[in-house]
């Protein structure tokens, strides 16, 4: 959805501004009914963009969230196929929505694309993330090669991500209705892919007595286990939801601690869905502009994830020897090199009266963008999530379910938050505009005390050791 962004913007902006215009210079409109964009650049059009988008994204993240168990007891039940595919219609419907308001200016008000995201609750990121994630981490038990392909997995979006804001902004220049249709297109190239996935999930065998409700998938169960029962959606939900509460309180501290990392990490970054409109506002650059420079960043993105910390995280395989505590360990201090990075890479965008201050910034918070590969990875440590007996199926399906349950929480959080941030900083001015990423950063430091406070114990370690050799 990263050709999205760039014109979703641009074209509410240029709604809001010939409507602005409209009733205050009139002389400002141009013969074809447009106005220069960077006439656009003023207050009270900025205002209204940065609260339509802060309501369109808290709609799409609400969706989302609300119904990922729902959905994923449909998952069971229809296949996995048939989810993904309702996840295509909904970003299908928003890009094809956005063409009709722009279209129908006479018709449709600006504040009609508000109603773009509400497909979302036919599906968003956190089914598609939960699944995908678990599925990467069970292709190996080697700690460091699982963090590899966390990585490499993470270095996928940051292509999207390169090439999604230039892709777009070159696009625009021609059209602005082509990035739209692009995206549409792309789209429905992912449909014979999601043919070639599996028809069914995890057939893991699955315990008998009072503990079965634990190990069920929250998001991937085998197809024909949910078409044996006939329970009512509702209290399958109901079911779910209390099978999270007791995996969450059957785990060590440890594994809260890293839950509320991973909410207050995924609030931090929803201060980047306001990057575009930051650059745009603050510094008077046209949004087709500020796409090349978003691609900049993703080039420090990419970079890392899949030739630095790869390679970096290899030497260190070579030079422990594959020690589980240690592997822990760099692991958290690999994550607070992170957290560290994002605390000074968003205070110094949070500060950057110029553009020059703002690009380095920028690539210092970009240096952050590894975290999920640690974070991620701790996930499968027994510090965090004990073993489970031979008698049992594997836990981590719904483990990460509810990582992916947890990080929408912290975007449904971060999403209002971060938009009524941003509004208020364009009512005050100056430095206030950067209001969201000095909160942000804020919430990258107190991430950093939470790593601080997890603990590695080696007893844990040294009896999860003894139980996996015992089980080989």
């Amino acid at each position: 959805m990263s050709l999205y962004q760039l014109p979703s913007n641009r074209l509410i902006e240029r709604r809001l501004c010939v409507d602005y215009y409209r009733q205050n210079d009139t002389s400002q409109i141009q013969p074809g009914g447009s106005v220069d964009e960077k006439l656009c650049k003023i207050r009270e059009v900025e205002k209204d963009l940065g609260r339509i988008q802060g309501v369109m994204e808290t709609l799409w993240v609400a969706g989302d969230f609300v119904m990922t168990i729902p959905l994923s007891f449909l998952a069971e039940k229809w296949g996995c196929r048939a989810i993904l595919r309702l996840n295509l219609l909904s970003r299908s419907f928003m890009l094809l929505w956005a063409i009709t308001v722009g279209c129908f200016d006479t018709l449709l008000p600006t504040k009609a694309i508000m109603v773009g995201p509400v497909l979302s609750i036919l599906g968003g990121d956190c089914v598609f993330n939960s699944l995908t994630y678990g599925l990467v981490s069970n292709l190996t038990d080697d700690h460091v090669q699982r963090a590899i392909d966390f990585g490499y997995m993470s270095s996928v979006s940051y292509v999207v991500a390169l090439l999604g804001p230039a892709l777009a902004s070159s696009t625009m220049n021609l059209s602005l209705w082509l990035p739209f249709w692009l995206g549409i297109f792309l789209l429905s190239l992912a449909i014979p892919i999601i043919q070639m996935l599996p028809t069914q999930g995890n057939t893991d065998k699955v315990p008998d007595g009072d503990d079965e409700s634990q190990h069920e998938p929250l998001l991937s169960s085998p197809r024909i286990k949910a078409q044996s029962h006939h329970e009512p959606l509702l209290q399958s939900v109901i079911d779910r939801l209390q099978t999270i509460k007791t995996i969450i309180a059957s785990h060590p501290k440890n594994f809260s601690l890293l839950l509320f990392s991973f909410m207050l990490t995924s609030l931090a970054s929803s201060d980047t869905k306001l990057l575009v409109q930051y650059i745009s506002a603050r510094y008077k650059w046209t949004f087709a502009s500020a796409g090349y420079l978003l691609s900049g960043k993703a080039i420090v993105n990419f970079t890392l994830l899949t030739i630095v910390i790869p390679k970096l995280l290899r030497s260190a395989r070579q030079v422990r020897q594959d020690v589980a505590e240690e592997a822990d360990k760099s692991n958290i201090r690999n994550a607070m090199y992170c957290l560290v990075a994002s605390v000074f890479g968003a205070l110094g965008i949070s500060i950057a009266s110029e553009i020059w201050i703002l690009i380095p910034s920028m690539f210092i918070y970009a240096l952050g963008s590894a975290l999920p590969i640690f974070t991620l990875s701790l996930l499968k440590s027994p510090v965090i999530s004990p073993p489970h007996s031979p008698d049992s199926s594997d836990p981590e399906p719904h483990i990460f379910s509810i990582v992916m349950l947890v990080k929408t929480v912290g975007s449904l959080l971060g999403a209002p938050l971060m938009a009524a941030l941003w509004v208020r900083g364009l009512g005050i001015g100056g430095m206030a505009l950067g209001m969201p990423f000095f909160v942000s950063q804020a919430c990258y430091a107190v991430a950093i005390w939470v790593f601080v406070n997890i603990e590695v114990d080696r007893d844990v370690l040294a009896a999860a050791e003894r139980r996996r050799r015992n089980r080989d």
